[in-house]
């Protein structure tokens, strides 16, 4: 019996030569719509979809493959008598391949301009059922979604006159990621639009960015995926101009990196190491904010990853040419800079990303994986101000304190707790991250900032538990502090802060980061 197969495609590419190929093997082809037009055009022979179901396309295309007469065909059990019987009854020819991919969706919804009506129209439902039962009955039918399994069907008619189970398994196994991904994205958007919040299903789909060589560890396999729908201000849009592929630790501190520089508009360079910022600098130009920046740690900066949040200048990219970096993240390059930080560099990752896209309707929430399960929750953007600040000192602080709390206070966001910050006006001066105890990273900050403290201000990303934190840094010679209050010991804190009249300021929120 001749073999048949049915053509449907959205993504028209390469499908023609797919075609002109299986009709020289011998095979007959049902089309419909576009794809019938173009084969059509290109002098394909085929057979329209209304032929072999005796119905015309109706509705705007909406009905027209949903018919007993294809999906009959498809879903036939070859090995079983009563199923070929019944084709045989109804007047049903077995399908052999199905070559289908669905309306745009996904490129529908991207449009900026886009309507809920447009939506709903490219919501393909004809074709993921055939696919489904392709799929399904992959026993005895090929079901191809993905131009790029083109080549390896045809070679396999051409050989064998058939595919492989082998073949046809693995392409089934594609189908149903298609069509889940595809319905997730649906998912998505219709509990977008009605506003739930928290979906008794949570449906994600990424896309497969970049095969990793390994993960944290060289014993750790890894992948980097993207999510299906592109945030435009992300690592996985960023253009890579120079240097090594990136790492999967690479990808985790550069994802830190343009988080933390998010929350300064002045021009700001941040260093950072192990996902902990080690130097936050903000001036009137991109080179003296990089001198701050490197200044504030040049020891921890060896080896690290930089951000900056203007164009990369020559006069900069002199200064951070003799630095072993890894990673350098900015919104452009002038050539001249990019010659200098390139030559002799040629494994130092430079990454051009548009700042321009930091959109807060573009900030997708976190997602943290737990064995057996996943943690969703809101990225941490907000930043509170002089405005929602409470003094709960005697001391006020003066208007440079004022400055240095509201630096302080933008850079501890992002210090791993218990975090401790200390910094002046514009520059970070000691840094205590992730110690299991607030005081230890009280002492790891001030002893890094030991010779710079004159001035400086302390922010703490969460409440004193205890009077012996202020108590410390009262010794150092600290006088104002910013954390966001909350402990039921508050009083000491407080009490300790007057003692030796320091200023303390209460947030009213609290920035752990784990």
């Amino acid at each position: 019996m001749t073999k048949r197969a049915l053509i449907s495609v959205s993504d028209k590419t390469g499908i023609v030569a797919f075609a002109e190929k299986l009709r020289e093997l011998g095979w007959e082809i049902i089309s419909t719509g576009g794809t019938k037009t173009a084969l059509d055009a290109a002098g394909v022979a085929t057979i329209a979809i209304d032929d072999v179901t005796g119905f015309p396309e109706m509705m705007d295309g909406r009905v027209k493959t949903l018919h007993p007469k294809i999906h009959g065909g498809l879903l036939a059990r070859r090995d079983l008598e009563t199923h070929v019987s019944a084709m045989k009854n109804h007047d049903i020819l077995p399908i052999d391949l199905v070559v289908v991919n669905l309306y745009p969706f996904k490129e529908t919804i991207l449009k900026p301009d886009v309507t809920y009506a447009d939506a709903v129209e490219n919501i393909d439902i004809g074709g993921p059922s055939m696919l489904r039962s392709a799929a399904k009955n992959h026993a005895s039918v090929t079901v191809v979604v993905d131009p790029t399994d083109y080549k390896v069907v045809l070679t396999e008619f051409a050989n064998n006159g058939d595919t492989t189970y082998e073949t046809r398994q693995k392409l089934a196994a594609k189908v149903f990621r298609h069509t889940a991904a595809y319905d997730a994205l649906i998912a998505e958007y219709f509990t977008a639009q009605v506003g739930e919040v928290k979906p008794e299903k949570l449906t994600l789909t990424y896309d497969l960015k970049q095969p990793m060589r390994y993960g944290e560890n060289p014993q750790q396999n890894a992948d980097f995926y993207e999510t299906a729908l592109p945030i435009d201000y992300s690592i996985s849009q960023a253009k890579q101009l120079n240097g090594k592929e990136l790492s999967f630790n690479n990808i985790r501190d550069a994802d830190a990196a343009i988080r933390i520089i998010r929350d300064f508009t002045l021009p700001t360079v941040v260093a950072l190491k192990h996902m902990n910022p080690c130097g936050i600098g903000t001036a009137d130009t991109i080179e003296k904010a990089w001198d701050f920046a490197y200044e504030a740690d040049p020891v921890s900066i060896f080896g690290g990853i930089v951000v900056l949040n203007r164009e990369v200048d020559a006069a900069t990219a002199e200064k951070m040419h003799p630095i072993f970096l890894e990673i350098i993240i900015a919104p452009s390059y002038s050539d001249e800079a990019l010659a200098i930080l390139t030559n002799k560099k040629k494994n130092l990752r430079i990454l051009e990303l548009n700042f321009a896209q930091q959109k807060a309707s573009e900030t997708p929430k976190e997602v943290t994986g737990v064995v057996g399960g996943l943690l969703v929750q809101d990225q941490d953007t907000t930043v509170e101000l002089q405005d929602t600040w409470e003094i709960v000192t005697k001391r006020q602080p003066t208007t440079v304190e004022v400055e240095a709390l509201e630096f302080a206070w933008r850079s501890v966001k992002y210090v791993k707790s218990n975090g401790i910050i200390i910094t002046n006006n514009h520059q970070t001066l000691g840094v205590g991250p992730g110690q299991t105890n607030r005081v230890a990273s009280v002492k790891i900050a001030i002893e890094q900032a030991s010779d710079r403290l004159e001035g400086a201000v302390l922010a703490s990303d969460a409440f004193f538990p205890f009077a012996d934190n202020v108590e410390e840094i009262a010794k150092a010679g600290i006088k104002a502090i910013i954390q966001p209050g909350g402990s039921v010991r508050d009083q000491d804190a407080i009490d300790e802060a007057d003692k030796h009249g320091i200023a303390m300021v209460f947030t009213g929120a609290r920035h752990f980061r784990h």
